[in-house]
């Protein structure tokens, strides 16, 4: 609670000045009680943007190697992630993933506002990917409703692999909350939580007027990375290497 007041009353107020955030939808964000903002993902700042947006402090979970980093770099990186309200997440799979889980599902019987990003990272391609099923998961789990949101120009304001952001009016548009209890008592079974997903993920294409693309963004991220690796080798091996007088 203390980091999430010194944003609002210090952070908020700067942030409002440089960005100039506008926002569409707000009354559509519960006043109180649990529910999940599931947005987009186009820049490492994206999590700024919505808690400033809304009235109430909202959760966020990140990766746990942030919170882990050594060095002076290391430390103001967890003192960003601690003041933008966001708990450590374990990815590794298996009872790491259950138990981050576990905390999404806590904050949300709290009776707290948990954020999440469906494509559980950042878009390689500035497209909206398929949304991975926890999402649907915690809110059927949890009886909580989905808002869908939209962040608009923040991959503008720090594109991926930049350290300093510039200085950039970004938007976040807020839909109507999805109610799953429909599904309520099946948040184990697949075919439920595949279509849930789907749900979420057409509403945010629907808000921020990205493509959308049927494949995880974490592996496009990895075609990317390996379409860039063989075109550069090839590259190298058709480069010119000289005409025989030269190497004569």
């Amino acid at each position: 609670m203390f980091y999430w007041l010194l944003k609002r009353i210090v952070v908020g107020p700067i942030l409002r000045i440089l960005f100039r955030p506008w926002t569409r939808g707000l009354q559509h964000v519960p006043a109180d009680g649990g529910a999940i903002i599931a947005a987009n993902h186009l820049s490492f700042i994206d999590s700024i943007f919505v808690p400033i947006a809304v009235p109430r402090p909202v959760v966020y979970l990140a990766k746990n190697d942030y919170f882990t980093r050594p060095g002076v770099r290391g430390r103001a990186q967890r003192w960003f992630f601690q003041l933008t309200n966001q708990l450590p997440m374990d990815r590794s799979g298996g009872s790491g993933s259950e138990n981050s889980l576990r905390a999404g599902l806590d904050v949300l019987q709290s009776g707290s506002l948990l954020g999440i990003y469906p494509e559980g990272t950042r878009s390689p391609d500035g497209r909206l990917h398929r949304g991975r099923t926890g999402v649907a998961r915690l809110a059927i789990a949890a009886g909580v409703p989905v808002v869908p949101a939209a962040l608009i120009g923040t991959d503008a304001v720090q594109p991926k692999g930049k350290n300093i952001p510039r200085i950039r009016r970004v938007g976040v548009v807020f839909g109507e909350p999805l109610d799953f209890s429909r599904f309520e008592g099946r948040s184990d079974d697949r075919h439920v939580l595949r279509a849930a997903t789907d749900e979420v993920m057409y509403e945010i294409m629907r808000l921020s007027g990205q493509e959308y693309s049927d494949t995880y963004a974490t592996a496009h991220t990895t075609t990317l990375l390996t379409s860039t690796r063989t075109a550069e080798s090839a590259q190298q091996d058709e480069s010119p290497r000289g005409t025989p007088a030269d190497r004569e």
